[in-house]
């Protein structure tokens, strides 16, 4: 298999890349809902949320976390996770870059 090649592209695509990569899976998606609604929580609490086991979220919070999509800070023995506010703001500007270039575009 090839590399990637993530040299070619400029630090913004690759950086959305990551993020988009972070986003794509459905239990990820869960997560982020989930502390959308809850606004901060420990990991214990996600598992309780979601149809999987406790490696498996882990996971799926370790690769949100490495994406910059949510922080987690460390209480007592347990980590409470939120989103990152940043994170959001560059995809926010992102799609509404795409939803304004395509509202001025005359394609098909």
């Amino acid at each position: 298999m090839g590399a990637t090649k993530t040299e070619h592209f400029s630090d913004a695509q690759n950086q959305i890349a990551i993020i988009a990569k972070a986003l794509g899976h459905p239990a990820r998606i869960a997560i982020i809902e989930y502390l959308l609604k809850i606004n901060e929580c420990i990991c214990g609490d996600i598992v309780n949320e979601l149809p999987l086991a406790q490696p498996t979220v882990s996971q799926h919070l370790k690769e949100l976390k490495n994406a910059g999509i949510i922080k987690g800070n460390i209480s007592g023995n347990a980590i409470c996770y939120c989103i990152d506010e940043k994170t959001i703001d560059i995809l926010n500007s992102y799609f509404l870059n795409i939803t304004q270039t395509i509202s001025k575009s005359k394609c098909c």
